[in-house]
């Protein structure tokens, strides 16, 4: 017997994207040079050396898209905002020609009926500001505000929501530490120093946000999960997956939401030895602003090790044999989205949530009647969408969903070996065929329920 999941009256059903993995044009319209443009370059750094110099020509190309998005009922199209575009020398002066494009995208969006959701940064710093010491320069967040007020400037009469950052996480330990997104440093101290001025960038965006004194509504989006021990009797597992939640979720959520880093975290970096960033009480304070909501990417949980010749951290990521997994090597671990809900509620409070991504990788091909089916997908996201659901009935207050991605796209290191779209991409032709996975969503948004058999 089929079973109906309803969602709250008026929740928003979207999709989501960024522009360094969608837009291409990298060298139109007086746009510069991102750190992804000269991390692409470096060999080795990308599978098959791909770039987003084409992606999926969505600059050239969006009045298409969002008349596709328009026939699957999409309602909201969370997008980024290329500080290239914008400011190509990082600071000084505009460029018409970038901003006119976002303004475009927006009035087709609204034209469509769907609701724009920028985000301000999702990586693509402009090279020059990285020539200048990137993120680890503490003038940044003042050329960052500088980026941010032109784009209010120019699209806050028509741009409802907000996000601020998107995975700050990722930027500063992918980014600075780990070396597997731009820049491509291993530097556990500059790391930290990256994390803590986005912060700082972050709090003044909102301050002048809220000193504008428009309508509209602004967020951040984290990625958070689930640090779980390989080995849950294991005393060492449990405290390498508590070291582990510390660094990935407690630094990002405890500035934002306490006002203070995690004090186990500190006390475990000096123990060590690291050189902790200024940690300025003002600037503190700036990053402790009430926001209308927190945004979550939720992809799965992870699995900790102990492993004491891992500095500082001593753990690592190792996934129980057996687990299912997708084409990432990511778990499917839906009962994390659940608790991460439930943590955001009960342990931080959090009023509003917007799930800014959720969804994962297969791999698919066109079959010879030019479809693509990929139940994959389907089975991914009805997990996901029971699990939202049960997170919701629980009390959890969620407004939307914007499913990860609208296309495929450039996926960062993995290039274009790695599809999460709801609309397949050819990318020597730019063609796009709508998955089995599409009309499907499409369905879920029309009825604004998960049904299940």
């Amino acid at each position: 017997m089929a079973r109906k999941l309803q969602f709250p009256e008026g929740f928003i059903w979207g999709a989501a994207s960024a522009s360094y993995q969608v837009e291409g044009a990298v060298k139109q319209d007086s746009r510069s040079e991102s750190i992804w443009d000269r991390y692409c370059s470096i060999p080795g750094m990308v599978v098959n050396q791909d770039t987003g110099e084409v992606a999926c020509d969505q600059y050239n190309r969006y009045k298409d898209d969002v008349a596709l998005m328009k026939t699957l009922g999409i309602q909201a199209y969370r997008f980024s905002i290329a500080w290239p575009r914008v400011i190509p020398r990082g600071t000084g002066k505009i460029n018409p020609k970038g901003l006119d494009y976002y303004s475009r995208l927006v009035d087709t969006l609204l034209e469509a009926g769907i609701k724009p959701f920028a985000t301000l940064f999702h990586w693509d710093l402009p090279q020059c500001m990285a020539d200048i010491g990137g993120w680890c320069n503490p003038d940044m967040p003042h050329y960052f505000l500088e980026y941010a007020t032109a784009v209010f400037d120019k699209l806050i009469d028509r741009v409802s929501y907000w996000v601020t950052l998107n995975e700050p996480y990722c930027t500063a330990f992918l980014g600075h530490y780990i070396g597997r997104h731009a820049p491509g440093y291993h530097d556990y101290v500059q790391a930290l120093r990256v994390a803590y001025y986005l912060y700082v960038a972050h709090g003044l965006v909102v301050q002048h946000f809220r000193k504008r004194g428009q309508e509209g509504e602004i967020g951040i989006a984290l990625n958070l999960m689930g640090r779980l021990p390989l080995t849950p009797e294991d005393p060492q597992d449990q405290a390498a997956a508590k070291r582990a939640d510390g660094n990935l979720n407690r630094w990002f959520l405890d500035p934002l939401l306490k006002g203070s880093y995690p004090s186990d975290m500190l006390s475990w970096y000096e123990k060590k030895g690291v050189v902790l960033p200024p940690f300025d009480t003002q600037e503190i304070a700036l990053m402790h602003q009430d926001l209308d909501f927190i945004g979550l990417n939720y992809y799965n949980d992870f699995y900790v090790q102990y492993n004491p010749h891992v500095w500082p951290d001593e753990w690592e990521i190792k996934n129980p044999r057996y687990i299912p997994v997708n084409t990432r090597e990511w778990p499917v671990t839906e009962q994390g989205f659940t608790a991460m809900l439930l943590r955001l509620k009960n342990e931080y409070k959090v009023k509003r949530i917007l799930i800014t991504e959720n969804g994962t990788a297969t791999h698919e091909i066109v079959s010879m009647e030019h479809t693509v089916e990929d139940p994959q997908r389907i089975d991914y996201l009805k997990r996901h969408l029971k699990a939202l659901h049960e997170a919701i009935e629980a009390g959890v207050t969620v407004f939307g969903y914007l499913q990860w991605s609208f296309t495929d796209n450039f996926e960062w290191a993995f290039g274009y070996n790695s599809r999460f779209g709801l609309v397949y991409v050819d990318f020597q032709t730019q063609e796009r065929i709508v998955k089995q996975s599409g009309a499907w969503y499409a369905k879920i948004i029309e009825e604004n329920a998960l049904t299940l058999f």
